[in-house]
C-alpha cells in the first residue's frame, strides 16, 4: 500500500486497525491523521465537516458508552485508479461493524439506562496517503432505541425538542445538505457488484419476483432495528415495505463494488439513495406527503443455490436509519 504506514497489511488491516486504534484503545487524537482535514461524514443523521468535530462526537459517543467495541465483520473494497498517484494507492472499502456497548452515562441517548446493545453500522470509506478522506455512514439506530426501551417515532420527536425544536435541531441528510467530497467514484466493474445492483434495481423497480429467482430460499438477512429474516418471504417483507412507503421516489445506486478474495464467498456492497414522498402505506405507517431522503448501504454474499441452479444470494445485511427517516417525516408534517 504505496503512501500507507508499512505496519498495515491491506485495506481490511488498515479500515479494521484503525477502527480499532480510535476507538477501543482510545487513540482519538489520532484522528487528527486518520482522518483528512476538511472530512465530510455523511450519515443520514446528519452531515459533519472536518475532523475536528469528528473527534469531538468520537468523545461524546465514549462518554455515553465508555465500553463500547466495534467488531468488524468484513471489509468489502476495490481500488481507486482515478486518485491514485506517484505518492499514493487509493482506495474505495465499505465496512461492516457489530457494534457493542453498555448505556452507562447521560448522552444523546437519554438518562443512562445499564442496558447492553448490540448493533450494526455500515460505512463507505475513501482512503489514501494512510488516512480516510471522504466517508458514508449508516448506523442502525432502530435497533439502539429499541434495545434502550424506546420507541423510534416517540424518542425522534423527543431528540427534535431536546434539541432546540424544529428550527434549531440538527438536520438529517438531504441532497440540499451534501458537501461534495474528493471522492466521486462509482465504485468497479465487479460481476457481483452489477449482479446485486440489479438485484434491488429490479426490487426498486416492483419486480418483488426476482426474490425467489436471485435469492436462497434458506438466505439469511440483516436487516433496519436489528430484524433477523429468513428466506424469499423475509426479503420480500423488507424491501416491499420500504418500497411500498415512498412508491414514486426516484431510486439511485450511488455506488457499486463487488469482490472475490481467498476463504471467502464472492460479495457486494451498494450504497443507495431513495428521494421522494412519503405517499404510500408501508414500513413508516400512514403517509404523510413528507419529502424524504433515505442513504442506504447493503452487503451481500453469494452461493451456489440458485432456483436456475446457478449463483444466487445467501446473506444479505441492508441498513438505513429510522430514526433520519422519522425526522423527516415529523419535520414535513409539524406533528410534533
Amino acid at each position: 500500500m504505496m503512501g500507507f504506514d508499512p505496519k498495515w497489511r491491506d485495506v481490511p488491516h488498515f479500515v479494521m486497525g484503525i477502527t480499532r486504534e480510535i476507538w477501543e484503545d482510545r487513540a482519538i487524537a489520532s484522528l487528527t491523521h486518520r482522518y483528512a482535514p476538511g472530512l465530510i461524514v455523511r450519515s443520514p443523521a446528519s452531515v459533519v465537516v472536518d475532523n475536528s468535530r469528528v473527534i469531538a462526537a468520537t468523545m461524546a459517543t465514549l462518554a455515553e458508552f465508555p465500553d463500547r467495541e466495534l467488531l468488524g465483520e468484513d471489509v468489502i473494497w476495490c481500488e481507486d485508479p482515478a486518485r491514485t498517484d506517484a505518492t499514493t494507492d487509493a482506495f474505495l472499502s465499505s465496512h461492516r461493524l457489530i457494534c457493542t456497548a453498555t448505556h452507562e452515562r447521560p448522552g444523546i441517548y437519554g438518562a443512562p439506562t445499564g442496558r447492553r446493545l448490540a448493533y450494526r453500522i455500515l460505512a463507505d470509506c475513501a482512503i489514501s496517503h494512510d488516512r480516510v478522506t471522504d466517508e458514508w455512514l449508516v448506523r442502525d439506530q432502530g435497533a439502539i432505541v429499541r434495545q434502550l426501551g424506546h420507541d423510534p417515532v416517540a424518542w425522534t420527536r423527543d431528540l427534535i425538542a431536546r434539541e432546540g425544536g424544529p428550527e434549531k435541531c440538527v438536520q438529517p441528510m438531504t441532497p440540499a445538505n451534501d458537501v461534495a467530497g474528493p471522492y466521486d467514484g462509482r465504485g468497479n466493474d465487479s460481476e457481483w457488484g452489477a449482479r446485486y445492483a440489479d438485484i434491488v434495481s429490479r426490487i426498486m423497480a416492483a419486480d418483488l419476483a426476482v426474490i425467489p429467482r436471485e435469492y436462497d430460499r434458506a438466505a439469511t438477512l440483516e436487516y433496519p432495528g436489528g430484524v433477523t429474516g429468513l428466506g424469499w418471504s423475509g426479503a420480500d417483507r423488507f424491501w416491499l415495505g420500504l418500497r411500498a412507503a415512498f412508491p414514486d421516489a426516484t431510486f439511485t445506486i450511488d455506488h457499486a463494488i463487488g469482490r472475490e478474495d481467498p476463504l471467502m464467498p464472492p460479495r457486494a456492497a451498494l450504497r443507495w439513495s431513495l428521494h421522494g414522498k412519503h405517499s404510500g402505506w408501508g414500513t413508516f405507517g400512514t403517509p404523510s406527503g413528507a419529502e424524504v431522503y433515505v442513504l442506504g448501504i447493503c452487503h451481500a454474499e453469494f452461493g451456489p443455490f440458485g432456483a436456475a441452479g446457478g449463483p444466487c444470494l445467501r446473506r444479505e445485511w441492508a441498513l438505513y436509519d429510522e430514526t433520519a427517516i422519522w425526522k423527516q417525516i415529523l419535520l414535513g408534517t409539524g406533528d410534533l
